[in-house]
């Protein structure tokens, strides 16, 4: 058994830090993106939950679709 988490360890260790850094990125684009379009309820979820990158990709591509949506001019 314990030959057996020695032959792991390497592995895990590499897969926690690709997804540490995987977390790392789109969290920072998500929160600089919330930040600019002030946007506090998304920063703080984005910033409290951990979710391997889903909840920054999720409020990324859901601020995509809004910009692609034609807005009304002021008259």
């Amino acid at each position: 058994m314990e030959q057996q988490l020695h032959t792991m360890l390497p592995g895990l260790i590499t897969t926690i830090i690709i997804l540490a850094a995987w977390e790392y990125v789109w969290k920072l684009i998500a929160l600089w993106k919330a930040g600019r379009n002030n946007h506090l309820a998304w920063f703080i979820c984005i910033a409290v939950i951990n979710t391997i990158g889903i909840l920054p990709i999720i409020y990324i591509l859901l601020q995509r679709k809004n910009k692609n949506t034609p807005s009304e001019k002021p008259v």
